[in-house]
């Protein structure tokens, strides 16, 4: 299932999207969680939480969803 993630800004950073998504609370959780667990941003492994996040971009994440970057 695909989920659209509205941001109200040019971009957003992973760490803050997944904050926004719900997926995880604290930056402290967000900064092992992409260090144990794949996210893929348009197809690519990503690790890095303040990787930007640009209106279209897809962001994957195994075991949760797939989710897109839309501005609001």
């Amino acid at each position: 299932m695909n989920q659209n993630i509205e941001i109200k800004t040019e971009f957003i950073p992973l760490g803050q999207f997944l904050k926004l998504a719900n997926i995880l609370e604290s930056g402290g959780m967000i900064k092992l969680y992409l260090a144990d667990n794949p996210v893929l941003v348009n197809g690519e492994l990503e690790n890095r939480r303040g990787r930007k996040l640009y209106p279209g971009d897809i962001v994957e994440i195994e075991d949760i969803g797939k989710f897109t970057v839309i501005k609001q």
